[in-house]
């Protein structure tokens, strides 16, 4: 089989990387490539956006595949060009990539279709846009409407910078026609994931998440890039509460939503997310890879990729399921200094060997070219190292020592690639979450939804008071140990799991009684309430509901010395009055 793959970058090298595996990919030509491509695939010596010279090549050199990296050929409608000469394509068309070559088109379709995104409006006229960041006030966020290489979106913290870079993208044409309109919105708080999916039109088959590194300094400081690093797993974003959330209020809107409008989406969708507890809205999407972010997938996924990418141009991607390694990638960018700005171009790379030959390693190109029959620097991102692990700490303790085997002059890369995971994962658990059986996890995962909606973090396990006593007795044993101030457990039939963490913890503990017997769950709930003197158990209602209410009364017990719990509260509270109110108001027609 022979493959063409188009783009020159980081993405395509760890592509090429991966379909090199396939036993059914026997030539692989590159266009344009690079000095690491080089070692996998022909590099040919034509440009992305030559989308007339690709498909001549193509065809004269009777290529079986084509997998496009980049998104300016796919807003070109290269998918659409192939197919029309017969031949097979892995890419969005033309009208389903405007998802990401037009943020207007986009915002509108999540306005249509009710998937979260930013509040805000798009303008061609310079004034009326000015009049509107004044009106918003700031923080305020100002994006160039079309594709400006991942550098076309401005956050802006003061009403001047705001104007300021209205002036940048609509009087000195930074980005060019891409900047003729501009969408300005609110600036949204809370933690970045990436969330990437195969998609053949009605399938959406997940990947597992990512996060990116966009601000070229550490501490997320500086003008934005096109991305100084990625990893996977992303733990805000991660579990299967938020994975579920996720394609069920983000990726299957939108894969309908372009059924529905005429252009259904074929390849990969990127949703670039904003995740504040359990509150997901969409920062943008892509019509292709990541970059950095294909990646750290890339390594992952265990999958022979070419019969993925026939399922998504075929329509039958509902036959594929994915092979995930267990173990965490990161990739650290190295770049060139001065870069997202000007940058010098042609110094010589050293430690690229030493760096390969360490295990579990892959050293991805993005910009480089040979000089003199050496790797020179040639672009602002030069290499993408990336490291596999068993956690994520070992995964960036094994790319960073790469990183350090590499040096060129000037070289410059952020020192805190997956500092955010390490962050949260290393968080103490506020509540413990323990169920009888996995099948208890349809009716304990609504406790989770609360504790999550409430930025509360959580221990979630399984443990039996009967089938194992001894795991059930040092998840008790050890909560107070692990940070934990309350301990939520739920089980079915008449066990005694709630009473048994009660008997072996100071916590208080909150019961769920499941309904799991012919008894519709009196039995459990019996065995929870009817506790003896001096075990005390607060005992929920049956099912959902109760779970429901268990998250709740967990967060007000560690509201009583968390003031900010106390607050979010308060607005809960609140909320649910107001939708009462909108209820009844809607109920005045039939007076």
């Amino acid at each position: 089989m022979k493959i063409l793959i188009v783009g020159g970058g980081g993405r395509e090298h760890a592509l090429a990387w991966k379909l090199s595996k396939s036993p059914r990919v026997r030539q692989i030509y590159c266009a344009p490539g690079n000095a690491g491509i080089a070692d996998l695939a022909e590099c040919v010596p034509i440009k992305a956006a030559k989308t007339d010279k690709l498909l001549e090549f193509a065809l004269e050199n009777a290529v079986d595949l084509t997998v496009v990296g980049p998104e300016d050929p796919l807003s070109m409608g290269i998918a659409d060009l192939f197919e029309k000469n017969g031949l097979k394509i892995f890419g969005a068309s033309k009208a389903a990539a405007r998802i990401e070559s037009s943020k207007f088109f986009a915002k509108s379709l999540m306005n249509k279709y009710g998937i979260p995104a930013a509040k805000g409006e798009a303008f061609t006229s310079y004034d009326k846009a000015k009049a509107y960041i004044r009106k918003m006030g700031a923080p305020i966020v100002v994006k160039a409407d079309g594709l400006a290489a991942g550098k076309g979106v401005m956050v802006c913290a003061e009403i001047q910078e705001a104007l300021d870079a209205l002036d940048l993208i609509m009087k000195d044409n930074a980005f060019g026609e891409a900047g003729s309109r501009v969408v300005i919105e609110e600036r949204l708080e809370g933690e970045e994931a990436s969330f990437l999916a195969f998609v053949d039109g009605e399938t959406v088959l997940p990947l597992p998440s990512s996060q990116d590194h966009k601000p070229v300094f550490d501490g997320d400081k500086g003008p934005n890039t096109g991305g100084m690093g990625a990893y996977s797993p992303a733990p805000v974003a991660a579990d299967p509460y938020m994975e579920k959330k996720i394609m069920e209020t983000v990726m299957i809107p939108a894969v309908r939503g372009m059924a529905a409008e005429g252009c259904p989406y074929k390849g990969v969708l990127y949703a670039g997310l904003m995740i504040k507890d359990a509150d997901i809205k969409v920062l943008e999407f892509n019509a292709r890879f990541g970059d950095p972010e294909a990646q750290p997938l890339l390594a992952r996924v265990k999958n022979d990729m070419v019969p993925v990418m026939e399922a998504v141009i075929e329509g039958r991607l509902d036959e594929c399921r994915l092979d995930i390694d267990e173990r965490a990638a990161v990739c650290v960018v190295m770049a060139s200094g001065g870069y997202p700005g000007d940058y010098e171009k042609g110094a010589p790379i050293s430690g690229l060997e030493a760096a390969g030959r360490m295990r579990n390693v892959s050293v991805f190109h993005s910009g480089t070219e040979f000089q003199n029959g050496a790797v020179a620097a040639s672009g602002g991102r030069v290499l993408g190292v990336t490291a596999l692990g068993d956690s994520v700490e070992k995964a960036i303790e094994k790319a960073y020592g790469a990183v350090s085997k590499i040096r060129w002059e000037n070289v410059h890369y952020r020192k805190d690639i997956g500092a955010k995971a390490v962050a949260r994962l290393n968080a103490p658990p506020r509540v413990g979450i323990v169920m009888g059986s996995d099948s208890d996890l349809g009716v304990m995962e609504s406790a989770a939804a609360v504790l999550k909606e409430f930025g509360v973090r959580f221990e979630m396990t399984v443990a039996s008071a009967h089938r194992s006593p001894e795991r059930a007795q040092a998840f008790a044993a050890g909560a107070v140990d692990r940070g934990m101030k309350a301990i939520i457990a739920g089980a079915g039939h008449a066990a005694h799991l709630a009473g048994a963490m009660a008997a072996h913890s100071t916590l208080p503990v909150i019961g769920v009684p499941i309904d799991s017997s012919c008894l519709n769950g009196l039995d459990s709930l019996l065995s929870t309430v009817q506790m003896p003197p001096g075990m005390p158990v607060a005992t929920m209602a049956v099912g959902k509901s109760g779970a429901r209410n268990a998250g709740i009364l967990a967060v007000q017990i560690l509201a009583l010395s968390d003031p900010a719990l106390s607050e979010k509260l308060v607005a809960f509270k609140r909320k649910m009055s107001e939708k009462v109110d909108e209820k009844a108001e809607k109920l005045k027609v039939w007076g």
